[in-house]
């Protein structure tokens, strides 16, 4: 690709297009209406049909619609998403190819596993997120109960070492078992230390990442793009409306012109003049609630891309600060009991192995809802 002159950012971009930064700071431009993406900056607008005043054999001004208006589109509604329909444009791009990005997966919604509900794409990405905060909570809690194992036993080891079973040996054999005695008190010494590491280093650690506020800022998320939905519902609703008061218009427009053709009369042309601007006033208020939703449709496609870019960045960090803390145990427990090492090899190599790249393809392909971007509607 050739990058673009130093000339052209200072050409404003063509209508409908935008420019976004990658995560390795190269530009990259999508197209709001048609969700298009190219690395490349676009330098002519695409045309969008549009009606058009012209006249009739009469002379009378009118309003003429592409034909798509009432029923052939280009496109399909989906829960008040406008997607391209298959085959009418040209494939999308990913915005982020060969990463499996959460802003490429997740724009259709789903039925929950008993086909109820239906949850957006967007709530998929929440749920993981709660879900990794659940997850993250239960591991804590397995290693307090490993902490309890090792308190347990390192008093017990402590409490052996002061009975005073075979105390009047004597000679070398006596201290050697007495040697032996003391070496059970430092054990437990050393397994009391290794408790309260995995407390201070591992288990807290768990508990307090991003704390009690991580619900909240979900929450927050959540009612952000579910407002933005809810605007996108209504701004859809307009449309509908719209587009009803347009067909009636034009169908009364179409019998006033009938009863023309039957009979001439100085207030027939006059009805006719009158359902000839209502109809054109139909037209107009059609395409501002068109318009209207694209930028509703716009906002929410943006606010997406980021909220979810954001939730990918939150996920890639818990899992990278679990396997910090993981390790962190295998280093405190070969520490401890060097004679074990053997067995914390495999553990050590998968927490070695750990990839959040991988994770979150793995997890995408299992739960992904749909790689379909919405893109305007027609008109």
């Amino acid at each position: 690709v050739v990058p673009p002159s130093p000339e052209a950012d200072n050409v404003p971009l063509p209508v409908g297009w935008k420019c976004y930064m990658s995560a390795e700071g190269r530009k990259y431009y999508v197209n709001t209406s048609s969700k298009e993406t190219t690395w490349e900056r676009p330098c002519t607008p695409a045309a969008a049909p549009k009606p058009v005043r012209t006249h009739n054999n009469s002379g009378n001004p009118m309003l003429v619609f592409p034909p798509h208006i009432f029923g052939l589109e280009m496109s399909c509604h989906i829960n008040f998403v406008t997607f391209p329909l298959p085959h009418s444009t040209p494939e999308q791009q990913l915005l982020k190819p060969s990463e499996w990005s959460y802003c490429d997966y997740f724009w259709a919604d789903k039925k929950d596993p008993q086909g109820t509900t239906t949850v957006s794409g967007f709530e998929v990405l929440l749920q993981k997120q709660l879900k990794g905060k659940q997850m993250q909570k239960e591991m804590a809690e397995f290693i307090r109960e490993r902490i309890k194992i090792e308190e347990e036993y390192a008093k017990n080891l402590s409490k052996l070492s002061q009975i005073p079973l075979a105390a009047q040996e004597e000679g070398t054999l006596g201290e050697a078992w007495a040697q032996l005695k003391k070496s059970l008190a430092d054990e437990a010494e050393v397994h009391l230390k290794f408790s309260s590491k995995l407390q201070s280093e591992v288990e807290k650690p768990l508990l307090t990442f991003r704390g009690d506020n991580f619900k909240k800022d979900m929450k927050k998320y959540d009612h952000h793009i579910a407002d933005l939905r809810k605007q996108l519902v209504s701004r859809y609703a307009a449309v509908e409306k719209a587009r009803k008061a347009l067909a009636d218009r034009q169908k009364d427009l179409e019998v006033k012109t009938q009863q023309l053709e039957i009979k001439l009369s100085n207030k027939t042309e006059e009805d006719i003049k009158k359902a000839r601007r209502k109809s054109t006033q139909a037209g107009d208020d059609l395409m501002r609630c068109v318009d209207l939703y694209n930028q509703a449709q716009s906002k929410w496609f943006e606010e997406m891309v980021t909220t979810s870019l954001e939730l990918e960045r939150l996920e890639v960090e818990r899992v990278e600060m679990i396997q910090q803390h993981l390790r962190q145990y295998t280093t405190l427990r070969r520490e401890t009991d060097m004679f074990n090492q053997s067995t914390l090899e495999p553990v050590d190599q998968l927490l070695q192995s750990v990839d959040p790249a991988k994770d979150r393809e793995l997890w995408v392909r299992e739960h992904k809802t749909g790689d379909l971007r919405p893109v305007d509607m027609d008109i």
